[in-house]
């Protein structure tokens, strides 16, 4: 181009400085599940799964119900305890690995049904850290000018991807659906976010089969599996690295916490983390896992709306969140509770 051509300027969009979560919504499976009706096949027992995993039930959906009707009902309820005019939402955000279909995506539908259309809308597959990714996206939409207000929907039905015969990861999981509501805020109400992946240990979770291979006869449905020493030590050594970053990169330390969600994979995992970070006793720690299991993309904000319910004392605190799994993949951020 010539020094002197003359070229058009362009418009970019600003928005505001910061963001906050405004408010959140959640949806669980129909369904308490306890562990004794999961031993049989895995040759296990009641103690031995509470041991392992702390896990006591876990919250399964009805066959009919899907990752979209947990979405859609998470999602009104935040956009309902938010204030914000459903017509004012301009992006909608589904994090999970557990559409019924390959397309269309949950997040337009959910639009849709909230009375968000015609927002931008698309999904997020980042499994386990996928709410975190997804936060991290509408923090940055927002702020980038790009949108107003944003829902973000973390939500699975794992029950339909379990093999009842797997010892590895089947035992654990459950079905739900947190949802937030993010929008323009005159403080900064998330910090910012510590994210990245390893592919290298690609095969450490993740499904056991492709579609291809069931199609054609070569393999049974696919289920998910995980290889649970390696995953319990990248999750417990690896992942408190992550954790003290994220506190870092938003200038404040542990002692600032009201309350810590991480990942609701494994409560020995929960437990060695609030260890690993030197958490004081003031911090409450979300255990959300003990009745409603492993959910993957939607166990933080499950875990948040229970602890808000709970202990209602810890809003307008800060809340340190991590998520981490298949990928392997991870995302942590502090956020200022609703």
């Amino acid at each position: 181009m010539s020094t002197s051509t003359i070229r058009p300027a362009l418009h970019q969009p600003t928005g505001p400085a910061h963001t906050r979560i405004y408010a959140y919504g959640a949806a669980r499976g129909e369904n308490a599940v306890p562990n004794d009706d999961l031993v049989g096949p895995i040759d296990s027992s009641d103690e031995w799964i509470r041991q392992r995993t702390g896990i006591i039930t876990r919250t399964r959906a009805n066959a009919e119900t899907t990752a979209i009707e947990l979405s859609t009902d998470a999602a009104a309820e935040a956009i309902a305890r938010s204030g914000v005019d459903p017509a004012d939402i301009d992006a909608v955000i589904v994090a999970t690995i557990s559409n019924p279909k390959q397309t269309p995506s949950v997040s337009a539908i959910v639009a849709d049904r909230v009375g968000a259309n015609p927002a931008a809308a698309y999904d997020v597959n980042a499994a386990c850290a996928g709410f975190a990714y997804a936060v991290a996206q509408a923090d940055a939409l927002i702020r980038g000018g790009a949108a107003h207000y944003a829902v973000v929907v973390g939500a699975e039905k794992l029950s339909d991807v379990v093999d009842p015969t797997d010892r590895s990861i089947s035992f654990l999981l459950g079905d739900g659906a947190g949802a937030v509501v993010i929008g323009p805020s005159d403080y900064a109400g998330i910090g910012p976010t510590v994210w990245g992946s390893d592919g290298s240990k690609a095969d450490a979770v993740g499904m056991n089969h492709t579609l291809v291979e069931f199609r054609d006869g070569l393999a049974p449905w696919p289920t998910l599996r995980q290889e649970g020493p390696t995953v319990f030590r990248w999750a417990v050594w690896e992942m408190v690295k992550v954790a003290r970053q994220a506190l870092e990169a938003a200038g404040v330390e542990a002692s600032d916490l009201a309350a810590f969600v991480p990942h609701q994979a494994n409560m020995r995992i929960i437990d060695e983390f609030a260890k690993q970070l030197g958490l004081p006793e003031s911090v409450v720690i979300a255990r959300d896992i003990e009745t409603t299991g492993n959910t993957s993309a939607a166990s933080i904000p499950l875990a948040t709306h229970r602890l808000l319910e709970e202990h209602p004392e810890v809003s307008g605190g800060l809340a340190l969140q991590i998520g981490f799994g298949a990928g392997l993949v991870f995302g942590a951020q502090v956020v200022v509770l609703p």
